[in-house]
């Protein structure tokens, strides 16, 4: 049965041009994905944004569920995972982006929902000084104990992987194809290491031809899963520099590694700092300071610091522990109405215990 329930969400991505959006609207609308497959042309006629070559795909969509099937037989002989949007173990920071994949494939052993996640990014054309700066930067993680994300390239992708490997961080490549091959491959063996403590994940099903664009596309996965992005060195163009764009927009923190302004792959750090786009690193005490992080692990909850707090109050904050949340999911998770939810959150945001951010969504100071 949950064979059979993973061939419908897989088969949803199968349908040719669908779309995240398109693909999201229409689970929603039909209420699962197996019922997608199984509703009439009039009631999918209904659904707004669906044109008429849309609705004949999902009529017609037998060769998308044998796509579905194949990639579940692959799945199985290859341990791999797929992680639905609407599933509760798909990572919580990328429910919050509304480009999110579907589905996401992974191999390893990965928890995308620990308490702090970094993304480092960087030029293939990384310098000794960058890689030196990504191996320190590691080192002094270690007490934060962060997921690190990227997206096993040349460069300082590789170099970010191989220091948290060194420093028993868990850490996870985000690849731009299937999980049947590792490019480029003489970072196989690096990945092999990795699915001892993180692994490889991608949005991509196995047997894909690569193309430069996914590259671009798979940045969004990269600044979506994480709390921190950091760009080590860039060039006045290229694939970080969306990276950092894309998490902007994510309403996730950015930082930039300074240089100086002749060399060519600080041009990019320089001119996101500059449009106050990130801000500037030397140590992860910046970090700390900006993201108001503690070294010590599993840090009890901030309502300590409230003698006054009230039971609603701490259901508000335990469920914000977990991470950003929406007004609306709190409400329901906190079984109080949407109103008396507002109120509670307004008086958590003056006492400084959260914040709100874009979208109606609240996250712990």
């Amino acid at each position: 049965m949950l064979e059979e329930d993973l061939k419908y969400k897989i088969g949803i991505t199968c349908i040719p041009k669908i779309g995240v959006i398109n693909a999201k609207k229409l689970v929603a609308y039909c209420g699962g994905a197996e019922a997608v497959f199984k509703e009439t042309k009039t009631a999918l006629g209904k659904i707004p944004g669906l044109g008429d070559k849309m609705i004949k795909e999902i009529i017609t969509s037998q060769s998308a569920l044998k796509e579905a099937e194949a990639e579940v037989k692959f799945m199985e002989e290859n341990e791999v995972n797929a992680l639905f949007y609407l599933d509760q173990n798909y990572p919580r920071r990328l429910k919050h982006c509304e480009d999110g994949p579907i589905i996401l494939y992974t191999k390893g052993s990965i928890d995308f929902n620990r308490e702090k996640v970094i993304s480092i990014i960087g030029t293939r054309n990384a310098t000794v000084s960058g890689k030196g700066f990504t191996e320190k930067l590691m080192e002094e993680l270690v007490p934060h104990n962060p997921l690190i994300i990227s997206g096993l390239a040349y460069g300082i992708d590789i170099a970010a992987h191989k220091a948290a490997l060194q420093n028993n961080l868990q850490t996870v490549g985000i690849l731009a194809h299937g999980l049947d091959t590792i490019y480029p491959a003489p970072h196989n063996n690096v990945a092999k290491k990795m699915m001892q403590n993180g692994g490889v994940a991608s949005d991509y099903r196995y047997g894909r031809q690569i193309f430069n664009k996914q590259f671009a596309e798979r940045n969004k996965i990269v600044a979506g899963l994480s709390d921190v992005t950091i760009v080590v060195e860039s060039a006045a163009k290229g694939g970080s520099l969306i990276t950092a764009e894309l998490a902007n927009g994510y309403n996730r923190d950015v930082f930039a590694v300074p240089g100086r302004i002749n060399d060519e792959f600080s041009i990019g750090c320089n001119r996101l700092i500059k449009a106050n786009k990130a801000a500037l690193i030397e140590s992860v005490k910046d970090i700390e300071y900006i993201m108001r992080w503690t070294a010590e692990e599993n840090q009890p909850l901030q309502t300590s610091l409230f003698a006054d707090v009230t039971d609603e109050e701490k259901t508000l904050l335990d469920i914000l522990k977990e991470g950003p949340e929406n007004v609306d999911i709190i409400s329901i998770r906190a079984q109080l109405p949407m109103s008396k939810t507002t109120t509670i959150l307004l008086t958590l945001e003056f006492k400084g215990a959260i914040k709100s951010l874009p979208g109606k969504i609240y996250q712990l100071q």
